[in-house]
């Protein structure tokens, strides 16, 4: 007989939990106060996590897989953002030339014209709510605290029924 070993969770410690249950305020309050004031140029933070990287492109457009790499998005998510997006205007969406199956995304005029007015109150609200609240030793620690994590989320990726995270992101976004 064969004999199965479950292995005891590592709990949080009472320290640890305040550390997590704080970040995920803090994650929570941003998402809400950057989210509001998005929509008072009517975006969602859906909209803006995808306009951003259209606007940073070469051509200002991207394949929508690598739209999806950028946001750490998965395929379906993000067709149903961009069919939502390109009803407003907002975005537009092309066949691939060299792949029948491939999409190219771009930010439509409408849609750079909203994200040109909302960027700068956007940036503005960043400022006060998160970078101007941090010294530049804190700033330098939070950049390594999240190095770190990305670095842990990375290999965690391709485990199954995990989505692969390796190449989400990029730095090279403009500055808003």
């Amino acid at each position: 007989m064969r004999t199965t070993i479950i292995p005891v969770p590592r709990w949080l410690s009472d320290d640890e939990q305040q550390t997590w249950q704080a970040y995920i305020r803090l994650r929570q309050r941003l998402d809400a106060a950057l989210s509001a004031g998005l929509a008072e140029h009517g975006l969602s933070m859906a909209d803006y996590e995808l306009m951003v990287p259209l606007s940073a492109a070469p051509n200002g457009c991207l394949r929508a897989k690598e739209l999806a790499a950028e946001v750490c998005w998965d395929k379906s998510r993000l067709s149903k953002q961009l069919a939502r997006m390109a009803a407003r205007g907002l975005v537009d969406r092309r066949p691939a030339e060299d792949d029948a199956r491939g999409v190219v995304v771009s930010l439509a005029d409408a849609g750079r014209a909203v994200l040109e007015r909302a960027a700068p109150e956007h940036v503005d609200l960043v400022r006060k709510l998160f970078v101007d609240r941090l010294s530049p030793g804190e700033s330098a620690a939070l950049r390594s605290l999240v190095d770190k994590v990305l670095v842990a989320t990375d290999r965690r990726s391709g485990t199954p029924g995990e989505m692969d995270l390796r190449g989400c992101g990029s730095p090279d976004f403009p500055p808003w």
